[in-house]
């Protein structure tokens, strides 16, 4: 492992720059008031803050900043209402479900407002004793909503200065993920690869990049500096993320039968330089997103050019000693992959140059995409929309009954006071950050919360035994605060032990030496809540992962038939448009990636609810290898050359048959006998064989040219590529459909024997 690469990725990605903000924004104003000796009268103000600033979620600045606006308008009533009422227990417990339903349904509306709505109950659960707020409410008030709007301006100032940091950051990070999936593309040319235990990583990532290229997407195609093409730095941006996306289906092309090319040259050493030379690739667009977060131009590492030298000097001198009429067909597949390394190494050269481009020639830079088409689909807002979800079969109206009851529970358990627990507000947040849609998700956060609380109190408490500088203390509590920030997303343990160690640190500046019980407290909170939180998710109107599998499946075969039509409609018809066929792609993707994420979800849900798991598996499996097939293919019809001899309209009808028949099991229907006939097709590629014969012929009497050109491979080779191509996807969708045939007859009951 590269560890510095690593530590650089980590340093200068978005979440490392957005925690050293928020920690800024919140610790500058506590040195202020500390200097003063008002901290703990005025402890609300940097609170407000960092609530505010957890709502801010990446994407178009007008949005950042209308959430924002949101945010702190729903803290102040949040807060306003919760210190009015927090004498009167019947009225508290109106509060939690008022406030419980709405601000977990409001999560209809996206990412977005689902953090302003779990921050508002965080509010809530803070005002809900007066524990924090004292005897002045208005006055606390006024210090907590101060603290909110400091941010907002914090906000304002910093992407003012800044207005394409968290793009390029963004963008950055696409290419980082790009570089992870090439690494693990690489590991199937290894010596003894685990196959299955490689599938499953590429399914996973492609979850990853899918969910990253959404949210992308929304900031760079949303932004109108951006978008309106008005400075160099936009339209640099605007293409290193277009070109991002064909990075990313160039990898997808170099889809193939591993087990069979391992068997085929598995005496030989140009699978590992293959794996090899990809991992060098790997470093370059490691290279070019470290680049892209920190802002400046990427230069190449190694000379890529001497290295595929190498590479296909290796082959040619294989092919050379060892090709045989007998095995011309695996040197066939093997000067594919090549020719596909040699495309993703230009895509690389390509994207330096795009990268070093001067100002003079980046003017003349455009897309010619219509770049709405591109945009991910969100809920409008709008009342109608939160009105239609208020209905058992809606999701976000389960959750939010659920979320509702477990708040209204540990209130209620907060209230015996023979327990002596000091700090119940704990229990209500901790179940509002645990308490997700998704079980699996629950259950994991539930287990992540306990073990991080734990181990953060336990340092803590270490630190506060064994640390009695101020000076030292306060640096451990800045460094605490960014790595909580920076790890929140992507890593909740670690986030929830750096938290707990601020929090425990923070606690110890307002009020020193009292940490046995905030220790106690926090601990026993964090227990109770993960109880409750886990009882209510298995048993109240829980929404299982299995339940939403067809519909799944449905989007995925629909969507995976048009992105097949779309490629297919060159060799058909001659003509390619590029702008429908990337929206066409994009949503192949997209559907594959969410049902692969929900078949993981569904993996960590009870054993009782992982309906038809292995089939399931089998279909995602399946669809996956459809995709990238039809990537594959997807490459020969970008270029201008003819391919006559394949007969492209039976392949066209024989698939496109296969994939009717998958749509139509999963709708529940029949097959009609005319959509059979169609898959029986035998295509009429009998000259491809002819000329394959002609060749082996040829290799057999010594008539091999020792030719080495890397950018040129042979018209034959095209031509049995695309065959082989054509072929696999058929076979796949063959495959699917007697998955789906086995989906179904296990979801139909078998008739009684008589």
């Amino acid at each position: 492992m590269n560890y510095s690469a690593e530590l650089k990725k980590f340093v200068t990605s978005q979440y490392v720059y957005s925690a050293i903000r928020i920690t800024l924004a919140t610790v500058l104003p506590c040195l202020v008031l500390a200097h003063f000796g008002i901290l703990k009268e005025y402890f609300l103000f940097p609170l407000g803050t960092s609530f505010v600033a957890l709502c801010d979620q990446p994407g178009p600045f007008i949005r950042r900043r209308n959430a924002l606006t949101f945010a702190i308008f729903c803290f102040a009533v949040v807060a306003l209402i919760a210190s009015l009422v927090m004498n009167f227990k019947v009225l508290v417990i109106l509060e939690i479900i008022i406030f419980g339903m709405f601000f977990s349904l409001i999560g209809v509306y996206g990412q977005r407002l689902a953090a302003v709505g779990s921050l508002s109950l965080v509010v809530m659960a803070i005002f809900i004793d007066g524990h924090l707020t004292g005897g002045n409410i208005f006055k606390s008030l006024m210090i907590f909503s101060s603290g909110c709007i400091w941010f907002l301006m914090i906000f304002l100032v910093v992407t003012t200065i800044q207005p394409y940091k968290l793009a390029g950051q963004m963008i950055g990070e696409n290419y980082l993920q790009l570089a992870e999936f090439l690494k693990i593309k690489a590991n199937y040319y290894q010596k003894n690869p685990d196959f299955d235990r490689l599938t499953t990583q590429v399914i996973a990532k492609q979850v990853g990049i899918k969910n990253l290229q959404e949210e992308t997407r929304e900031t760079v195609f949303k932004t109108r500096t951006i978008v309106n093409e008005s400075t160099t730095t936009s339209r640099l941006l605007m293409l290193m993320f277009l070109n991002s996306m064909d990075l990313h289906e160039k990898l997808m092309t170099s889809e193939s039968d591993y087990q069979k090319l391992q068997q085929s040259f598995e005496d030989s050493m140009i699978l590992v330089n293959i794996h090899d030379y990809l991992n060098l690739l790997a470093e370059e667009i490691t290279n070019i997103g470290i680049s892209l977060q920190i802002g400046t131009r990427a230069k190449p590492i190694f000379d890529l050019e001497l290295e595929l030298k190498n590479l296909n000097h290796h082959y040619y001198e294989l092919r050379n000693k060892q090709m045989t009429p007998g095995n011309l067909e695996n040197f066939m597949v093997l000067r594919q992959i090549l020719m596909r390394i040699n495309e993703i190494t230009k895509e690389i050269n390509e994207i330096y140059k795009v990268f070093s481009q001067d100002v003079k020639l980046a003017k003349s830079l455009s897309t010619g995409l219509d770049l709405k088409k591109f945009m991910p689909n969100e809920e409008k807002l709008n009342f109608k929309v939160l009105r239609n979800n208020i209905s058992l079969s809606s999701s976000h109206f389960r959750h939010a009954i659920r979320i509702t009851t477990a708040l209204l529970v540990g209130y209620l358990f907060s209230m015996f006071d023979f327990l002596g627990l000091g700090h119940t507000y704990w229990i209500l947040i901790t179940i509002t950050a645990i308490l997700k849609p998704a079980y699996s998700i629950t259950k994991k956060r539930n287990l992540l919360r306990l073990y991080g609380t734990i181990a953060g109190a336990v340092i803590a408490y270490a630190i506060l035994h064994f640390v009695h500088f101020n000076g030292l203390l306060f640096t451990i509590l800045l460094l605490s605060m960014i790595m909580c920030f920076s790890f929140l997303k992507g890593r909740y343990f670690w986030a929830v032990l750096f938290m707990t160690i601020y929090v425990f640190l923070s606690f110890n500046f307002l009020n020193p030496g009292n940490v046995d019980v905030i220790f106690k407290d926090r601990i026993l909170d964090t227990i109770i809540a993960g109880v409750i939180a886990f009882a209510v998710s298995y048993i109240v109107l829980p929404v299982w992962e299995h339940t939403q599998n067809l519909d799944l499946m449905k989007k995925s075969a629909a969507d995976n038939l048009i992105y097949f039509e779309s490629v297919i409609s060159k060799f058909l018809h001659g003509d390619f448009d590029i702008e429908d066929y990337k929206v066409k792609r994009k949503n192949a993707i997209i559907s594959l990636a969410n049902l692969s994420d929900n078949f993981q979800r569904m993996i960590s849900e009870p054993k009782n609810q992982q309906k038809k798991l292995e089939v399931v598996h089998q279909f995602v499996a399946t669809s996956h290898l459809i995709t990238a097939y039809t990537a594959s293919l997807s490459q020969y019809s970008k270029n201008n050359e003819k391919y006559p001899e394949v007969d492209a309209e039976s392949w066209s009808r024989k698939i496109e048959a296969e994939m009717q028949q998958t749509s139509v099991l999963l709708n529940g229907n029949e097959i009609t006998e005319a959509l059979k006939m169609e898959s029986r097709l035998e295509p009429e590629d009998s000259s491809i064989e002819d000329m394959l014969m002609k060749r082996k012929t040829e290799i057999g009497e010594n008539d091999l040219v020792d030719r080495r050109d890397p950018d040129k491979i042979s018209h034959l080779t095209e031509l049995k590529n695309i065959h082989d191509i054509l072929e696999l996807i058929y076979d796949v969708t063959k495959e699917q459909r007697k998955v789906i045939e086995k989906y179904r007859s296990e979801a139909e009951p078998t008739p009684p024997q008589s």
